[in-house]
C-alpha cells in the first residue's frame, strides 16, 4: 500500500501548469481528443474523466459537447478542474466534478455507464494499476469507449525510473529541480548521441542524414499537440509515483477477455513512455469475443 506521504503532488504539479494554460493548448487538447475520438465522437455523449488531472481535457470533451462527471484522487487536481469549470463553463450542468478513487468501490458503484471513459496516464500512479484496469472496464457501457495510456514496460531500465521517482520523492523541495534538469540532460544527451550516430550511418551509406532529426522534431511536436508543457510533463516523469508498467500485449490480453475490442493503438517500441489504447466495449467478460490474444515476444 501506498501511504500519502510517498505520493508525488500531482495535483500542486497541475496547479503549476495552469499557470501557463493558454488558448492554443486548450485548442491542442481539444484537437488531440478529437483526433483520438473522431470529429464527432463525444457530442451528445457521456464522459467520464477518470484522474482529471488539471481538468484540460475535461475541458476538451466538453467543448466537444459531452456531457462530463470528473474525479480525482488529489484535492488539489479536483480544485484545478474547478477553476477551468468556473472560467469557461461556469453553472454549466453538464460538467460535474468531485474528489474520488477509481479504487473506491462505493464511488464506482454510484456513477453508472458512460459512452467514454477517459483514463489517460492515470492508472499506472494508483499503486493497483490491475485493479483500476478492472474498476474502468466496469464503467463503460455496451458499444462505449475506453481510453487508457499506459508506461511502458522496458524490464530493468523501468526498475531504474522508479528508483529515480522513488528517490526525488525523498529529497527536499528544493532539490528536486535538480534532479529533473538532471535527468532532461541525461535523455537529451542520449538522444543527441543516437542521432549524431544515426546520421552518420546514413550519409555513410548515401542516404538524407538529415531523417533522424527530422523524426526527432516530430516527436517533439507531437507531445506538444496534446496541448501539456514540457517541463510539467519532465517533472510528472520524474516524479510521478507510484509507478507501474505493462507490456502492450498484456492490456490487450486483459481488455479483450473482458469483452473490449482493439480500435486504436500506439506504442513506443520498446522506448520510454506510455502506450496508448483506445477499446470498445463489444461484449460482457466472457462473451465470443474473449478468446485468443496477443503473445509476449
Amino acid at each position: 500500500m501506498i501511504v500519502t506521504e510517498e505520493r508525488f503532488e500531482f495535483g500542486r504539479n497541475w496547479e503549476q501548469f495552469l499557470t501557463t494554460l493558454d488558448d492554443g493548448q486548450i485548442r491542442a487538447a481539444t484537437l488531440s481528443l478529437e483526433s483520438t475520438l473522431g470529429a464527432n465522437g463525444l457530442a451528445g455523449k457521456s464522459f467520464l474523466d477518470v484522474g482529471c488531472g488539471s481538468g484540460l481535457f475535461s475541458l476538451a470533451a466538453r467543448k466537444l459537447g459531452a456531457s462530463v462527471r470528473s474525479f480525482d484522487f488529489d484535492p488539489r487536481s479536483v480544485e484545478c478542474a474547478r477553476r477551468l469549470k468556473e472560467r469557461y463553463f461556469p453553472y454549466d450542468d453538464h460538467w460535474q466534478i468531485e474528489a474520488g478513487s477509481v479504487l473506491d468501490g462505493g464511488l464506482l458503484a454510484s456513477l453508472g455507464k458512460f459512452d467514454v471513459v477517459y483514463a489517460w496516464g492515470v492508472l499506472h500512479h494508483t499503486g493497483a494499476m490491475r485493479r483500476a484496469w478492472e474498476s474502468v472496464a466496469s464503467l463503460v457501457s455496451h458499444g462505449g469507449r475506453l481510453c487508457i495510456s499506459i508506461y511502458n514496460d522496458q524490464g530493468y531500465v523501468s526498475q531504474v525510473w522508479l528508483m529515480i521517482k522513488r528517490t526525488y520523492q525523498r529529497l527536499p523541495r528544493w532539490m528536486r529541480p535538480g534532479l529533473v534538469a538532471a535527468v532532461a540532460g541525461g535523455l537529451f544527451a542520449r538522444r543527441l548521441t543516437i542521432s549524431l550516430a544515426a546520421s552518420g550511418l546514413r550519409l555513410c551509406s548515401l542516404r538524407n542524414p538529415l531523417t533522424p532529426w527530422i523524426n526527432w522534431l516530430r516527436e517533439s511536436r507531437g507531445r506538444r499537440q496534446r496541448g501539456m508543457h514540457r517541463w510539467y510533463d519532465l517533472i510528472d516523469w520524474v516524479g510521478g509515483y507510484p509507478f507501474e508498467v505493462a507490456r502492450p500485449e498484456e492490456v490487450f490480453n486483459f481488455f479483450r477477455s473482458r469483452g473490449f475490442e482493439l480500435i486504436y493503438l500506439t506504442t513506443q517500441g520498446g522506448g520510454h513512455g506510455c502506450n496508448e489504447f483506445v477499446f470498445r466495449r463489444v461484449e460482457a467478460a466472457g462473451g465470443p469475443t474473449a478468446s485468443g490474444g496477443l503473445s509476449s515476444p
